[in-house]
């Protein structure tokens, strides 16, 4: 009985981790959220035609046999390579339709179809087998209303309420001297053929492309929140919400490295705490930056080396406190390197005044050509950062909230002066170590960013909002082009 007990827990424990709930049962399940709100769907509007163009350029048209009994006789025909040529689309509308999903109406579509007839007329009189090459200009609207819904822990997109409207359908037989009974017959057939086949296979395509853009997007989001070994699983906890100014996406958050995953079930969010006055907002809880900080540390990144010019000026700033001059003399040695590196697990939590970062790291300063530091020393620190994003850089500002040094050591023995040395050093971190090592940040943040391809969005008056136990990122953006570019190539691969 027990073990039957055992065995349904695990299995409906399995059963909830896979699949998705609703929205409000997700809440507290949600590491990252994403809004994007009306503005933002007018301008990824404007591309909605080369979308759907790659659609109907991308659709493969299948063959065609049929006959048809006529007179005293009877007509078999084939329509084979059925090609796109010569294709347009005026404009492109839609619409957020609340708790349902998205209308789109794409208009004045003007296409050119190309194919070969084969047909054979057979009767007492008269056998006839023949081969032309046809054309059909037509004039067709397009309406898709999409769904969204949750598939195998992705956005999948549901678009089988397509329909297409042909408002012309011209046939051009080869050479156009058939006779006219012949042009009038083919005419009736080949418009019920385009009609059928075009409506099927178009459908079909933009099916498949709404999910593989759909796919596209949650990859180039995963990608970006991840590097090397370090990575975020991004799958989502609810089906998205449609509202009529807005469509938002709840995501799991968990951290991966080393085959392990973070655990989140305590989130807060709530869509209260998002607006609708920017066109896109991003919300990232602490259970997932407070994981992924301890993962880069664990992947040993969190270490650096100072030596030469940049280790002379890097002590040439002010300080209250007086030098002890056995430091002084380490300094003036030759070759002093400086290195630092955290050496417990750092943790982050965030208020409205900021994310608070407290970390503990290892100091060492080695001279030339030994392998034992000549000092080493432990600093438990805790500073509340602030971050913003401008010119394509990141910008932290970092605040000390509490300083303390620990295990002071030296290769020499017992040190001189040791309290004198652990006020310098208590100083000197907060005044010299905590601006350095922002400076660090800053710029690997930015190019590690920037190699994920941030730098290529036109993003305009981002702000980064801190609140309790979340930070919140809102902005305007311009279309991103190139991820249009890079996500045709695909499609038309």
């Amino acid at each position: 009985m027990e073990r039957r007990a055992v065995l349904f827990l695990v299995v409906a424990l399995v059963k909830i981790s896979c699949c998705c709930l609703d929205p409000p049962a997700a809440y507290r399940f949600t590491g990252a959220v994403c809004r994007l709100t009306y503005p933002a769907a007018v301008v990824l509007n404007e591309k909605t035609t080369e979308v759907i163009q790659a659609a109907f350029q991308h659709a493969k048209y299948p063959s065609v046999q049929g006959e048809r009994s006529i007179g005293f006789g009877t007509v078999k025909y084939g329509f084979h390579n059925l090609e796109i040529h010569n294709l347009s689309i005026g404009k492109s509308e839609f619409e957020l339709k609340e708790n349902v999903g998205i209308g789109i109406a794409i208009s004045n579509v003007y296409a050119v179809f190309k194919g070969t007839i084969n047909y054979g007329y057979g009767s007492w009189l008269l056998s006839l087998n023949q081969s032309m090459d046809f054309e059909v200009e037509s004039q067709i609207d397009l309406v898709i209303n999409p769904k969204l819904y949750c598939g195998k822990g992705k956005v999948a997109a549901d678009t089988s309420d397509c329909y297409l409207t042909f408002h012309k359908l011209k046939l051009l037989l080869q050479g156009d001297r058939e006779p006219g009974w012949m042009k009038k017959m083919f005419t009736d057939i080949v418009t019920f053929t385009v009609k059928l086949v075009v409506k099927s296979q178009i459908c079909k395509e933009i099916n498949s492309v709404a999910n593989i853009l759909a796919d596209f997007i949650q990859e180039q989001a995963e990608q970006f929140l991840s590097e090397g070994g370090i990575g975020v699983d991004i799958s989502v906890t609810s089906s998205p919400v449609i509202k009529s100014n807005y469509i938002e996406s709840y995501h799991k958050g968990l951290v991966t490295f080393n085959n392990e995953t973070s655990d989140l079930s305590n989130s807060v969010f709530h869509p209260s705490q998002l607006s609708e006055g920017r066109m896109l907002y991003f919300w990232f809880s602490d259970g997932l930056l407070d994981p992924l900080l301890g993962a880069i540390h664990n992947d040993g990144r969190f270490v650096r080396s100072i030596s030469g010019t940049e280790l002379t000026d890097l002590f040439q700033t002010e300080l209250s406190t007086a030098r002890p001059e056995l430091l002084s003399k380490w300094l003036s040695s030759e070759g002093p390197v400086l290195k630092a590196r955290s050496v417990s697990i750092p943790h982050l939590w965030t208020t409205t005044q900021g994310t608070s970062v407290r970390v503990m790291a290892g100091v060492q300063l080695l001279l030339d050509g030994q392998e034992t530091p000549v000092l080493y020393f432990e600093t438990d620190v805790t500073v509340v950062v602030n971050a913003s994003y401008a010119e394509k850089k990141l910008i932290l500002k970092a605040t000390a909230q509490r300083i303390s040094i620990t295990n002071v050591s030296s290769s020499e023995g017992a040190i001189e002066m040791e309290e004198s040395l652990r006020a310098y050093l208590q100083e000197a971190v907060e005044k010299m170590g905590i601006p350095k090592v922002v400076s660090y940040l800053e710029v690997e943040l930015t190019s590690l960013m920037d190699e994920h391809g941030l730098n290529l969005f036109d993003i305009f008056n981002p702000e980064v909002v801190p609140q309790d136990g979340y930070v919140m990122v809102q902005l305007d953006f311009g279309f991103p082009q190139h991820l249009l570019v890079e996500f045709l190539k695909r499609t038309l691969d």
